[in-house]
């Protein structure tokens, strides 16, 4: 049987590089011979991804609970088929996963709603922003649908401050390309990291996404490399699922229905 190959998945927030250097890394692993596979989601090919990029787009209207939806099973189509990859010894590069559809869902306020009282126990207050608002969709909730797709082995989060990657080229050009929307995808992904961590499936590694491209491509490839040895008996396992306890805990709850 070959070995397992890695699962890779290159998070951010919108113009954070994370396709570029997705595009750059498969390249590297193949001129060094590692069977890889890039995977970028939504994949706009299919069904499903076509009704979501003319929604990213602003050229249909869905409802928030069912474009959600259609971001789950954008990845639910595909599934099967990266645990037959990894099983048979092909690396798995994902330029975005189930971590942006949660934030990115999560994210979502009624601007027409009044932000939360922050007035603190001595009459003080602070500042109301936009992340006070209540959420359209309930965490766990946007999180629910994706429990049990296969968890990834190295979660790579190329962090930049929104305001820095508004100033780069294609910024604004889809629906959620906006600064305020991406200050609250950013505060969800470090909850979802640290989310990812507790479970310990895997790997959660933030890099600098604000350095030079190369910078960024060589802390990547210094991840990528220790994530293909494997653990300490150089075996990367069976592969893993996303927050199954979850799903143990559902399970368990139906038996005293």
């Amino acid at each position: 049987m070959s070995k397992r190959g890695a699962f890779v998945v290159i998070e951010g927030l919108d113009r954070s590089g994370k396709s570029t250097q997705a595009a750059t890394l498969i390249k590297r692993l193949q001129e060094s011979n590692v069977p890889s596979k890039l995977i970028k989601f939504p994949d706009r090919t299919t069904p499903i991804g076509k009704l979501i990029d003319s929604y990213l787009r602003s050229e249909t209207e869905l409802d928030d609970h069912a474009i959600h939806l259609l971001f789950s099973a954008n990845r639910w189509e595909v599934a099967s088929s990266i645990v037959k990859d990894l099983e048979n010894g092909t690396t798995v590069i994902c330029d975005r996963y189930a971590f942006s559809g949660i934030a990115f869902s999560a994210s979502k306020v009624d601007p027409s709603s009044k932000p939360v009282d922050t007035s603190t126990s001595d009459g003080s207050s602070v500042a109301p922003t936009h992340s006070t608002r209540p959420p359209l969709l309930p965490y766990s909730w946007c999180r629910a649908p994706d429990v049990s797709l296969p968890a990834p082995d190295l979660t790579l989060f190329l962090d930049i401050l929104p305001h820095i990657a508004s100033q780069r080229a294609g910024y604004g050009g889809e629906r959620y390309e906006n600064q305020e929307h991406q200050e609250r995808v950013r505060e969800l992904f470090s909850r979802i990291a640290e989310e990812v961590e507790a479970e310990g499936v895997g790997r959660w590694v933030v890099l600098d996404g604000g350095l030079e491209l190369k910078e960024v491509e060589e802390a990547i490839w210094r991840e990528v490399k220790e994530a293909l040895r494997g653990g300490d008996d150089g075996e990367l396992g069976s592969v893993k699922r996303l927050w199954d306890k979850d799903r143990e805990g559902a399970v368990l709850s139906s038996l005293y229905i």
